[in-house]
């Protein structure tokens, strides 16, 4: 953990804090290049979180440089503002007030369209096993201003929390949420999907769990939802019924909740 150049006392307390809360060395960063820090420190190899007034951005060799940015959800909260639809929020069917757990966050672009969707008597748990990409999307959400008052207001109402989905989920009480989502990393990159390319790097990549469905169905009032690539056998798998189709790579499937 490190700072940017020429940092004042309060980030450099605020890096200090975060290095405490994820265990890991804090190296004041002088002029010191983080090439240079990666040579000089060896357990800088697994990478380097730095902060600045900028926000987070974690740094590792060989890997695209990860960081907080509302990047597509941006342009969906626009056009939902404008009057147009949103292709997960007509799958979920979230509605003002619902409670939903999104169970694999990743950089929070869904959970956040759902945010919005949930309105301000709603609520949206984002649930992340990568502990750096929980706590760069967990510190961006906390700070990021967009200019758009609607999308930051939506975006601090989101509690993203750090764990394993499946864990959570079984710590959570029978239906205490409307919706729970999934929208595990496809195996098969999507086209066109730029923004996506740091998530691969960081996120954990593993495939749905039975049990992690069944927790789900126990867990939501309303419906549980899963969002994969068109050719996945995740949603017969699993019990899934694809309720949106088209020309896009992705498929939306439902279980319903009687």
């Amino acid at each position: 953990m490190t700072t940017a150049e020429k940092p004042d006392a309060a980030l450099v307390a605020y890096a200090r804090g975060l290095a405490d809360e994820l265990g890991c060395r804090f190296v004041d960063r002088r002029r010191e290049t983080l090439a240079g820090l990666a040579r000089k420190y060896p357990d800088a190899a697994g990478g380097i979180l730095v902060a600045s007034p900028q926000g987070l951005r974690f740094a590792a060799d060989g890997a695209e440089p990860l960081f907080y940015h509302p990047s597509m959800a941006q342009i969906r909260v626009k056009r939902l503002l404008e009057g147009a639809g949103d292709a997960l929020v007509e799958a979920t069917g979230v509605r003002p007030g619902d409670a939903v757990v999104d169970c694999t966050a990743g950089l929070g672009a869904d959970a956040l369209v759902l945010s919005f969707a949930a309105g301000a008597g709603g609520s949206v748990t984002a649930i992340e096993a990568s502990r750096i990409l929980y706590v760069v999307v967990r510190e961006g959400m906390k700070a990021y201003r967009s200019g758009m008052p609607e999308l930051d207001e939506a975006m601090r109402r989101v509690n993203v929390i750090h764990g394993q989905h499946l864990e959570a989920l079984r710590g959570m009480a029978n239906r205490s949420a409307d919706i729970v989502y999934f929208d595990p990393m496809f195996a098969r990159p999507v086209p066109g999907s730029a923004s996506l390319r740091p998530l691969r790097a960081y996120a954990e990549d593993r495939s749905l769990a039975a049990e992690a469905i069944a927790e789900a169905k126990r867990v939501a009032r309303r419906a549980v939802v899963l969002k994969d690539h068109r050719t996945s056998g995740e949603f017969e798998r699993h019990g899934f019924r694809r309720v949106r189709t088209s020309y896009s790579a992705v498929d939306y499937g439902v279980i319903g909740i009687q």
